[in-house]
């Protein structure tokens, strides 16, 4: 799912440090566990637009079946993400 985060001064570590999340060990994204497992756990890239962001979210259920592969059992949308991204825009906007 992707989604606008708008504004200028948002300092992407900053920010979501703030929600909760962490950045991924590999890819300087942004990872937000559900538990104390590593999976299931919300994912998010951001790449940057002239007047702020842009978040691209998903939802990751397990890691790559395989070893050496990256593939992995994800969601793209739905009701949960509507309501994580909802999460992160009320954040934005306090």
């Amino acid at each position: 799912m992707k989604f606008l985060l708008i504004g200028d001064k948002i300092q992407p570590l900053q920010f979501m440090r703030q929600l909760g999340y962490h950045p991924h060990k590999d890819n300087g994204s942004f990872e937000r566990r559900l538990s104390r497992e590593q999976f299931p756990r919300w994912h998010v890239y951001l790449q940057k637009i002239a007047n702020g962001w842009e978040a691209s979210l998903h939802l990751d259920q397990k890691g790559a079946c395989h070893s050496g592969q990256k593939a992995h059992s994800g969601e793209y949308d739905g009701e949960l993400l509507a309501e994580e991204k909802e999460r992160i825009l009320n954040f934005l906007n306090k």
